[in-house]
């Protein structure tokens, strides 16, 4: 009952848009229980009159109020079908809303474990069958109580004892109904699940298309589709077949519904105590009977879509960020950039501690490399200061506060991260540098992208920034997008900088041109620069070595080679190679 109350939550923005949607409802069912008593006054009350004339005004006066009620039922209906899928709309739109802000909330742990696929499939496939749930649930439910009720009494007041086998089947109908509705919330359920996997793969498959013709691996890739869209069809197949079940069985009971009155009314009109035209009456309303019947067996499956969908958002909303604002926590305002890491220690959940008493001081404006074996937590080290995680013990502090009593928004203001895979949206070169600081003017984006060394390159483009880079910058090269996340960084101008391999795998030109922009953007800046090409971070203010078992060495470059320990024998290794 708590996911129901929460999902009637949602319709507080349109409860007028609802309660209007009920009341065109109750006109719309209404009407269709009058219609069948003025047929019947007819049969009773007019056509056994001898009067001709007589006759015709009344059957007038009869086609005069069918033609106004069928007005009336006519707008009721466009309110109904417009203005309630529009309310479902509505809603859908606020539920994918507050989905995809809590997406943007959530911690890079929660990335690190769930796939991209998965989070698709929930923004989009899920809520579309909640939205449907949300217009049509309410209305149905409505419009099955008002004409089951209404059916009901009418013919229970034409003949009860006949009404009575007919209350016999429904209550059997009902307990039916709801047996298959359990085993039909758990198929639903699965059937997301599947459906879940196949977008996952199809996202991966797609993301990663240049890796897979490298490899010649499309077969390799069909055949993970193909497992996973055939678990998706044993899944729809069960599906069908409950559902087959369900409805063939309903469609059994509704016949039984017939057969009863045709049989029970047979009997008392045979004895004498039921008029011939009461039969005619009773069938018509069956129909109307069955209506609200067939609404509530399809509300039954629409039910299950909705809300087997809405336990799924659920799960993501009801998930709270490994890393948020304390309640306490105030704006960073301008930091100057000084850095402590005080008995650090950090580790993924409960494996085993990447970083492990970790204790550093990093003056505000130097510059600091860090260096050591693959998997000794460099950029674990660098990702704890922006509040990427939250240590596990100990605590990183900046102008020596901890960075947990600043709100998140305000210290990663105050920090520029240049990483070795860069992001590039799909949109203009202009958008894209302007990611730094979105209100920048076009004046400080070109300036930005003339200190990055690759304002000329733009220009050299038919539209210049109003080139479309593509999905992930593919048309543009490694070294062009690094250029351009360097120019994002140069517009922020923050006074922190993290350099994450920002000038690995790429050519010579390229690196001595992202080179110059980096030794200029790093200037009167504290940066910390992640590296394995040691003859790039030589001319840092001090060197940090990690490894496994923590801080190893530090010191300057020259202090470091005197020392003869593992920096000296990393460079001697790399000079070698050189």
């Amino acid at each position: 009952m708590s996911v129901v109350r929460r999902f009637i939550a949602y319709y507080r923005p349109y409860r007028r848009t609802l309660l209007f949607d009920m009341l065109c409802a109750v006109a719309a069912s209404g009407i269709d229980l009058t219609i069948p008593l003025l047929l019947n006054y007819l049969l009773k009350q007019v056509f056994p009159l001898s009067d001709q004339d007589r006759v015709f005004r009344q059957v007038l006066l009869v086609g005069a109020a069918l033609l106004g009620l069928y007005l009336i039922r006519m707008l009721a209906q466009y309110y109904i079908t417009s203005w309630g899928h529009i309310m479902g709309a509505k809603m859908e739109t606020d539920m994918r809303s507050q989905l995809f802000t809590h997406f943007e909330k959530l911690s890079f742990s929660y990335y690190d474990k769930n796939n991209t696929g998965h989070m698709m499939s929930r923004m989009i496939a899920d809520l579309f069958d909640i939205a449907e749930l949300a217009h049509h649930g309410p209305e149905d439910l409505f419009i099955s109580v008002i004409k089951l009720t209404g059916s009901f009494l009418i013919l229970a007041a034409i003949n009860l004892q006949v009404t009575s086998f007919l209350v016999i089947i429904v209550v059997v109908m009902f307990i039916f109904s709801f047996y298959y509705n359990m085993k039909m919330r758990r198929i639903f359920m699965d059937n997301r699940r599947k459906i879940a996997d196949v977008n996952a793969v199809v996202q991966d498959s797609l993301a990663g298309i240049r890796t897979v013709k490298s490899f010649s691996n499309e077969s390799l890739e069909r055949g993970k589709f193909e497992r996973g869209n055939q678990r998706f069809l044993e899944s729809r197949k069960q599906n069908y077949l409950t559902m087959g079940r369900y409805h063939s069985v309903n469609g059994f009971l509704q016949g039984m519904m017939y057969l009863t009155v045709i049989v029970s009314a047979g009997f008392f009109i045979s004895r004498g105590s039921m008029p011939v035209t009461d039969i005619i009456i009773y069938m018509m309303y069956i129909g109307m009977f069955l209506d609200p019947i067939n609404r509530l067996v399809n509300f039954t499956e629409q039910f299950q879509r909705g809300y087997t969908g809405f336990q799924r958002m659920l799960e993501i909303v009801d998930t709270e960020p490994d890393v948020s604002d304390r309640s306490d926590a105030v704006d960073a305002g301008e930091l100057t950039g000084q850095i402590t890491f005080d008995q650090v220690t950090f580790a993924y959940e409960a494996e085993h501690p990447v970083l492990s008493g970790i204790s550093l001081d990093i003056p505000a404006g130097q510059t600091i490399a860090l260096i050591g074996p693959s998997g000794a937590g460099k950029t674990t080290f660098c990702s704890l200061i922006p509040r990427f995680y939250d240590v596990s013990e100990g605590a990183v502090r900046v102008d020596g506060r901890d960075v947990r009593d600043y709100t998140l928004d305000s210290l990663r203001r105050n920090i520029g991260v240049v990483q070795q895979d860069v992001y590039i949206f799909n949109s203009t070169v202009r958008d894209n540098i302007a990611y730094g600081r979105p209100d920048a003017t076009d004046g400080e984006i070109i300036e930005a992208a003339r200190k990055a060394n690759i304002h000329d390159f733009i220009m050299s483009l038919d539209d210049g920034y109003d080139t479309i880079v593509g999905e992930r910058g593919v048309r543009f090269s490694g070294g062009q997008k690094q250029r351009i996340s360097i120019a994002r960084v140069f517009l922020k101008n923050p006074p922190i900088l993290i350099l994450d391999e920002a000038t690995s795998s790429l050519d010579n030109e390229s690196e001595r041109l992202i080179q110059q922009a980096l030794d200029m953007l790093s200037k009167d800046r504290t940066t910390l620069v992640i590296a394995h090409r040691l003859s790039t971070v030589k001319h840092a203010d001090e060197i940090i070595v990690l490894t496994e078992d923590g801080l190893a060495e530090r010191g300057d470059h020259q202090s470091l080679l005197e020392q003869a320990g593992l920096y000296a024998h990393l460079y001697q290794l790399q000079f070698e190679v050189a």
